[in-house]
């Protein structure tokens, strides 16, 4: 059965900042758990009882102040995901994700491919922040997340720098992690980190195609729009320019001059960058405006960003009770790229589709599932 707190996903952006924390492109309260709502075409043919045994019930996470509110999911039926062979009738997994757009994709795969594999799964996707999902999967109220090396390098595990080389970083990760009771299984190619973003046209035009190409354009083409706390941060605006042979405030050919920089919202940079009121604009790697501005990604050529590849995290006590859990999600990590995650996001995000249906989508087209 699956038990949801997921909450409905107008057509807005929701994305995270470093910290964990999500922004919107307008207020909303932090609920984690309202009724989450499915697209027209399936919604119809949803059906209470399916393969992994599907229901609805309600829950509440007061430590966490989660109100969820019942709602179905898409039926799901095998596909390349099997069920266990000897899984008990009874066996559950709980889900939970942060409450950003491609968060609750995530989430909801998760949610799916548990159902598929045979599992009563409780869904506790939608949850406000980074801290109390980690919570969640620390203290054991959820089995399963999926999460960044970048986040939980930093954030969780108190360090100061990233690790630019990803499988470093996952390496350090997954064994500083294991002595907290969590495993981390084989992350995906899908690393949503910073970058610099352009106009496709005006990268032709300019001739870069990384990061290291700013360094050699004439002092006024160097124009970046950036958010406020990408332009203080360890890992951000100001250390990426000195790596690269750059000086912010600068007055000689590596300069920068501080006219050059314009300091906006998150969602105003994607706009600044995409009508030239900037050549570059900071970006998150897997986010669909992206390919919905035509805007193209630089290289980090000399690797000054953090890692934060995304891979499932099981509780290291599920894991031993159902190892087979590693075989179904090993499956699905390659699959998971930045290019996959940019066209899923976009749905959401701009197409206005629900996250459960576009991770449905997916799954179904990958051959995971098939229609239940």
């Amino acid at each position: 059965m699956t038990r949801t707190p997921s909450a409905s996903a107008p057509a807005r952006i929701r994305r995270k900042n470093r910290l964990g924390a999500t922004e919107t492109s307008r207020s909303q309260a932090l609920q984690p758990s309202s009724s989450f709502k499915f697209g027209r075409k399936r919604r119809h043919a949803l059906r209470a009882s399916i393969v992994g045994g599907l229901t609805v019930a309600a829950l509440a996470l007061t430590g966490c102040g989660l109100q969820p509110a019942t709602a179905f999911v898409p039926a799901v039926a095998l596909g390349s995901i099997k069920h266990i062979d000897g899984l008990p009738a009874d066996a559950k997994l709980t889900v939970t994700s942060k409450n950003f757009t491609e968060q609750l994709i995530l989430g909801k795969i998760a949610v799916l491919a548990a159902s598929a594999a045979g599992f009563d799964v409780t869904d506790m996707t939608n949850v406000p922040g980074s801290v109390p999902v980690r919570q969640l999967m620390l203290t054991g109220g959820a089995d399963v997340t999926y999460e960044y090396t970048g986040t939980a390098w930093l954030s969780f595990l108190g360090n100061a720098e990233g690790i630019p080389d990803k499988a470093k970083q996952y390496a350090a990760v997954r064994d500083a992690d294991a002595k907290n009771g969590l495993d981390w299984l084989q992350p995906a190619p899908l690393n949503n980190t910073y970058a610099m973003a352009i106009r496709s046209e005006a990268a032709k035009k300019l001739g870069v195609t990384k990061v290291s190409d700013i360094a050699k354009l004439p002092v006024a083409d160097r124009t970046f729009c950036v958010e406020s706390e990408f332009n203080s941060r360890a890992d951000g605006f100001k250390p990426m320019l000195r790596h690269y042979g750059l000086e912010l405030g600068g007055s000689g050919k590596n300069g920068v001059p501080s006219g050059n920089v314009s300091i906006l919202d998150t969602g105003a940079v994607y706009t600044a960058t995409d009508q030239g009121k900037c050549n570059f604009g900071e970006a998150y790697t897997t986010d669909g405006r992206i390919n919905s501005l035509d805007l193209t990604v630089l290289d980090d050529d000399e690797k000054f960003f953090p890692a934060y590849n995304v891979a499932p995290v099981f509780r290291s006590a599920t894991l031993d009770e159902y190892p087979q859990l590693k075989e179904v999600f090993d499956q699905i990590s390659p699959k998971i790229t930045d290019e996959q995650l940019r066209k899923l996001n976009l749905r959401v995000d701009v197409g206005g589709e629900e996250p459960a249906d576009v991770a449905f989508d997916w799954l179904k087209s990958e051959g995971f599932v098939t229609a239940g």
